[in-house]
């Protein structure tokens, strides 16, 4: 018998210790592929002052359309997220779609009109594309491929190289509401208050926050393996601790309800319209007031600051309880939800 070892699991989609060890251990050692960030930055002689930065992403999604979004503007946000946190202004994308046999034609085209509103929002073109349609059963409706192109100025400087103990966290809204919202749709679910995706672009944010130089350290969208997945990244890469106040964290009625009713964690539920990012600590309070400014980061907040780790010990993202506790938070371990993004 095959051992399940020697298979791909849904598992190692989802964003948690499964994906990244596919990732590590398979994929970027056999493509040779050094950098493993939201984008790649290539330097290029003839871009003076300037760098390409470059991304693409699949989406899978099911179901096609969910409260807040559909497939469309959710792949262009994806991508303009994608470049936006390695620093880049986002400028055109690709568009790949492979249509199964069979679906309406007016799904498609709603679809497709998502996300050139999507576009028009982000303030990116859309400028060239493939059309593939494959055999009934074969795809699920609607696969679609985006890539992206940005430039990234040469005096921004974003990584985990940057962070320092007393580093502030910051995440630029609620948590948890695109996986609630999709879940919920899936299974015909109803929550009061009702749980919308807050799929969205953040070039808006990251183009004002990065005019502050200095200020922004690194930036991370927690997509799949949410929050918690994201800052134990982040952890690891900077080789220290991350420290939340779980009290900060903004997780709204509806997915807190959706939670604890499905016992979820909130922590590791999918989000496709907010941000970490690592600022330094004399400035955190202004650049907090510069995305709560903005309609899109009105429920920005700081949970909690960059510490030494305990020497010998490896990095860990801590969260302090409300009484006072405190308990480790670990990568995403299996598959909490599939095929949400």
């Amino acid at each position: 018998m095959t051992d399940s070892k020697d298979r791909i699991l849904l598992a190692h989609g989802s964003g948690g210790t499964m994906m990244h060890s596919l990732i590590k251990e398979v994929i970027a050692p056999t493509l040779n592929m050094s950098q493993l960030g939201d984008a790649a930055l290539v330097g290029l002689p003839s871009l003076k002052g300037l760098r390409l930065a470059f991304t693409t992403d699949s989406y899978v999604v099911s179901p096609l359309f969910f409260p807040g979004g559909n497939i469309g503007d959710l792949a262009v946000n994806g991508t303009v997220n994608d470049l936006s946190m390695v620093g880049a202004e986002p400028v055109c994308l690709s568009v790949g779609i492979i249509i199964e046999e069979g679906l309406p034609l007016e799904t498609l085209r709603e679809v497709l009109s998502s996300m050139q509103r999507a576009a028009q929002r982000a303030k990116v073109k859309i400028i060239t594309g493939d059309t593939k349609v494959v055999d009934r059963g074969k795809c699920d409706q609607l696969f679609i491929n985006t890539a992206g192109v940005g430039f990234v100025y040469e005096d921004t400087d974003l990584g985990p190289h940057r962070i320092k103990p007393g580093d502030k966290v910051l995440v630029s809204g609620m948590i948890g509401c695109h996986g609630i919202a999709v879940m919920a749709e899936r299974n015909g679910l109803t929550f009061d208050p009702p749980v919308i995706s807050d799929s969205a672009p953040l070039n808006e944010i990251t183009g004002l926050i990065l005019k502050e130089k200095g200020a922004v350290k690194m930036m991370r969208d927690p997509t799949r393996g949410g929050v918690a997945t994201t800052l134990k990244e982040i952890a690891l890469e900077s080789r220290l601790n991350m420290e939340i106040e779980e009290t900060a964290l903004p997780v709204p009625g509806g997915v807190k309800g959706a939670c604890e009713l499905l016992g979820l964690d909130p922590l590791y539920v999918a989000n496709e319209g907010i941000l970490i990012a690592i600022l330094s600590p004399d400035r955190a309070e202004s650049i907090l007031s510069l995305i709560k400014g903005l309609r899109i980061g009105k429920y920005a907040a700081i949970i909690g600051e960059v510490v030494q780790p305990t020497e010998g010990r490896d990095s860990m993202v801590i969260m302090k309880t409300p009484m006072g506790g405190r308990r480790i938070i670990d990568m995403l371990a299996g598959e909490q939800l599939t095929r949400i993004c």
